[in-house]
């Protein structure tokens, strides 16, 4: 009976300060909501966790002390004034008791998620997420920037206050997931690094509304992404690979190990998944890191490390590949 060969490619990463098993990390999603699914990942070899976000609608139900209506209403925040929080059994205190849970029950890393727009009162709650354990955290930035009168300028500034605000208030690493729609996403991802951020997350998916012909009512309609919406992410995960001062992690249908490899190709840190999750289970990630690892180990590799950013438009012979080229 023929031997079986021991894995040879190392297929560690680093990300937010953390040194992961793989870039395979489960995504903020219903998948990473509950004890038991976390355990399960685990069990299924995920390298990382994200927790589902605290929204800022959460935040704004909280009970919390602040004479002045607001954080941001009151001049003396810009010198240092902040009000004090009371967490109460709301969304908030769910959060942090998920985190502490997480935290006692797995051993990968667990990263904390911050879903809103606004600074004042959410860098208390970066510094309660970061003081309860988490290990990194993640502002998933979540905006529709509706209002005609305001300029692309001043929805990039509003995102660049937030994260920089936050990162005042906490030494953990700190990753931003935005979304798509800049009118130069590759400057936005330098402007985040310069305010503070660690890393970037692309992309957020903005989930468009529908119109109930009956009722003519506006209406939800969530759609999981697919293995198309891989090309967005690995077309820009290649372009600014090596050319911004932050790590790239990369979600947005990632569904299996051709997809991770891709990404890793191109020069993604990391790779997080949801969607394949929520269809398949925990053992998604079984299969795409037995994938992943068998792709690389049948061509030789050391590390990831040496084939990361292999592909990327710095490294490949026709750069334009990556822009116009195939359009024309």
């Amino acid at each position: 009976m023929t031997a079986i060969e021991p894995p040879t490619t190392d297929l560690t990463t680093g990300y937010l300060g953390l040194r992961l098993a793989h870039p395979v990390v489960a995504s903020s999603s219903p998948a990473t909501e509950t004890i038991d699914r976390l355990c399960a990942l685990e069990e299924a070899g995920v390298a990382a966790v994200v927790l589902p976000s605290l929204f800022e609608e959460d935040v704004e139900g909280a009970a919390w002390h602040d004479p002045f209506g607001g954080g941001d209403a009151h001049p003396e925040v810009h010198g240092g004034y902040l009000p004090d929080l009371v967490l109460d059994a709301s969304g908030v205190d769910r959060h942090i008791d998920r985190l502490r849970r997480a935290k006692a029950e797995l051993t990968v890393p667990v990263i904390a998620s911050l879903n809103g727009t606004t600074p004042g009162g959410w860098v208390h709650y970066a510094q309660a997420l970061a003081d309860e354990g988490a290990d990194a955290i993640e502002l998933n930035v979540y905006d529709v920037p509706a209002d005609v009168m305001a300029s692309a300028e001043d929805v990039e500034d509003r995102i660049l206050q937030l994260v920089s605000a936050v990162r005042s208030e906490i030494d953990l690493g700190l990753a931003v997931k935005i979304g798509p729609f800049f009118s130069s996403p590759g400057h936005m991802v330098r402007r985040l690094g310069d305010a503070g951020a660690d890393a970037v997350v692309l992309f957020n998916r903005f989930y468009q509304p529908d119109l109930d012909l009956g009722s003519l009512a506006v209406r939800p309609d969530i759609q999981l992404s697919t293995a198309h919406d891989l090309r967005l992410v690995l077309r820009w995960i290649a372009i600014l690979h090596g050319r911004v001062p932050v790590q790239l992690a990369a979600t947005s249908g990632i569904a299996d190990a051709e997809a991770v490899v891709k990404l890793v190709l191109a020069g993604a840190d990391v790779t997080m998944m949801a969607a394949a999750l929520l269809r398949e289970g925990p053992e998604a990630v079984t299969r795409a890191v037995d994938g992943l690892q068998r792709w690389f180990d049948d061509r030789g590799y050391d590390s990831l490390d040496q084939a990361r950013g292999s592909v990327s438009q710095m490294s490949v012979p026709d750069p334009t590949a990556f822009e116009r080229a195939n359009y024309v």
